[in-house]
């Protein structure tokens, strides 16, 4: 009888990054920065040069916010139908044409209507291919290292998204004009879907994520994804999570430089160097805060460093400035701890996989609904009580709700193990808390 054969254990990860998975983190980088290309100047391009007006130019972004919002939402659906791979490659060919039908046929032909379909329905294009990624980090990186390999995930996408792509447009567009540039969004665009498609050879992303009883038709997954949350409250609480997570972020960008510019005497240029403050804060935390969740506790992490630490800076974005005055570097420190708190929610997705274990697709489009609804609760609370509260109180409201977040991811105890034989099913009991020496 031929002895056993023992599989070869795991390679070590790179930096924390799952080698199996690491030609992803590349794709979603250069996709991220292809897209990022549009960031700083698409708007003034609608309404200078091709003479759209101001509210129409407001549409456009509307409509291609509703789709991205949407694509968010499907992504983890489809993972479960799909696999991440075809639904990383059905965002990256839903962007792909989409763009090259506005450069090649709606901006030549100043066609508003046509820019509005083919920019609206482009929107479907990078959640699909990021978060489609996110759930095959899910799926296939060790359980003992998804916060620091989501932590690397959230700084490709940001590194790439509002850093890299302002970047590559402010060196481009002086030699070759924005529409020239946006041909070389597209480059980037089909560079990183080929990186993933020719490269990522993980076999976690090749089929759908739900199998046997709990696979089901199209209709029943993308319902499955809202009942998730009511059939297990606790996917439910860190959806809600999810959703506070940004909504004091997309709040401030709107409203923070109407109080610091026209009340405090901040220049329009500190404003952006401070967002600069807020983004470089954000991305030098993301990676410690999703490894420190997997050593110590990704509960604690959430709470305290996402939700409390989110809090407190909230209220001194108002209290600095409104104290001391015109002080930079005293109003720097209060931005950036907005950045430190938003990287403390890191380690959540793996907290609301583990109440649904069998449903992470699933699972995963409630956390991307919640992203996905920030965009606009943030400037609608600002909108709704500015006239009302004043700035102060916008972002009064907006530190009580980390602290509700606060107290809600306390509550998302992980559940035991399901016994494999018959018996009642064991309570549900609190996140081991990990030490470097092991589980205490």
């Amino acid at each position: 009888m031929s002895p056993e054969r023992i599989s070869p254990p795991p390679r070590p990860a790179v930096l924390g990054i799952p080698r199996a998975l690491i030609w992803g983190y590349v794709g979603v980088l250069l996709f991220m920065i292809g897209d990022g290309v549009e960031t700083s100047y698409l708007p003034t391009y609608f309404k200078t040069d091709l003479g759209f007006a101001e509210a129409s130019v407001g549409v456009v972004f509307t409509v291609y916010g509703v789709t991205a919002a949407v694509g968010a939402f499907l992504a983890g659906g489809l993972c479960d139908l799909w696999g991440p791979r075809r639904v990383m490659m059905a965002g990256a060919g839903c962007w792909a044409v989409c763009h090259t039908l506005m450069l090649a046929v709606a901006v030549p032909a100043h066609s508003y209507w046509l820019i509005l379909i083919t920019y609206g329905l482009r929107g479907f294009g990078y959640p699909l291919f990021a978060y489609g990624f996110m759930v095959w980090i899910m799926a296939g990186a060790p359980e003992r290292q998804l916060g620091k390999a989501l932590g690397w995930f959230w700084f490709c996408f940001t590194m790439g998204y509002p850093v890299l792509g302002s970047v590559l447009v402010s060196l481009l567009k002086p030699a070759i004009g924005f529409y020239g540039t946006l041909w070389v969004s597209l480059a980037m665009i089909t560079a990183g879907a080929l990186v993933v498609l020719l490269l990522l050879r993980d076999r976690a992303g090749f089929q759908g994520l739900s199998r046997g009883p709990e696979r089901a038709g199209l209709s029943r997954t993308f319902m499955g994804c809202l009942t998730v949350m009511f059939a297990r409250p606790r996917v439910g609480m860190g959806a809600l999570v999810r959703l506070i997570n940004t909504t004091s972020q997309f709040g401030v960008w709107v409203f923070l430089p109407l109080f610091l510019v026209d009340r405090i005497g901040f220049s329009t240029q500190e404003w952006a160097s401070l967002l600069i403050v807020m983004m470089v804060s954000n991305l030098a935390c993301v990676v410690l805060f999703g490894a420190l969740g997997d050593r110590w506790s990704r509960r604690r992490t959430v709470a305290w460093l996402g939700g409390a630490v989110s809090a407190l800076a909230c209220l001194a974005l108002y209290y600095v400035p409104e104290t001391v005055g015109h002080d930079y570097p005293l109003v720097a420190i209060a931005v950036g701890a907005l950045g430190v708190g938003m990287a403390g929610y890191v380690p959540l997705p793996p907290l609301m996989t583990a109440q649904a274990p069998e449903r992470k697709g699933q699972v995963m489009s409630a956390y991307t609904l919640g992203a996905g609804a920030s965009m606009a609760l943030g400037p609608l609370i600002g909108t709704v009580f500015l006239g009302v509260l004043g700035i102060g109180g916008v972002l009064g409201i907006y530190a009580a709700l980390h602290l509700l977040s606060t107290v809600l991811v306390l509550r998302m105890k992980t559940p035991a193990p399901r016994p494999e034989s018959g018996g009642p099913t064991p309570a549900v009991h609190a996140e081991p808390e990990v030490t470097t020496g092991g589980v205490r």
